[in-house]
């Protein structure tokens, strides 16, 4: 994380952020994956240059909103079953980077119940939004 936050595009930015964002969903590749919802973590750390998320008035609207976050993981999830937490965290990397204001994004994902002898296995993408 200390590598991403010295990257100088990110100077003067505001990082929003999400935190073990619990959802159920279906993915997997495996046929008993198939049959029911999977538990899914989430991380997000969006990258906003202070510049445009400095609130002028203490508006709701000056910011990216917290609930844009979740929505869009929302809103990918019920797209229909999702092979590989790649894919997904792509998806929603993507997503993120289509708000104007969004600089950078990290995302990872995590399957907390895969296997029994470890805490999770997961994916994480860090984009930096072309210029």
């Amino acid at each position: 994380m200390q590598a991403i936050l010295s990257h100088p595009s990110l100077i003067d930015c505001r990082r929003l952020y999400l935190r073990d964002y619990e959802i159920y969903i279906n993915i997997g590749v495996h046929d008993f994956e198939k049959k029911a919802e999977q538990r899914v973590i989430l991380n997000v750390d969006l990258y906003i240059p202070l510049g445009l998320n400095t609130p002028k008035q203490d508006l709701l609207g000056e910011v990216v909103d917290y609930d844009f976050i979740r929505e869009t993981i929302k809103n990918r999830a019920l797209q229909g079953h999702i092979h590989l937490q790649e894919t997904f965290c792509d998806d929603i990397v993507a997503a993120m980077l289509a708000h104007p204001k969004v600089l950078a994004v990290r995302v990872s994902t995590a399957k907390p119940d895969v296997y029994p002898d470890c805490h999770s296995v997961g994916v994480e993408v860090f984009r930096i939004k072309p210029s």
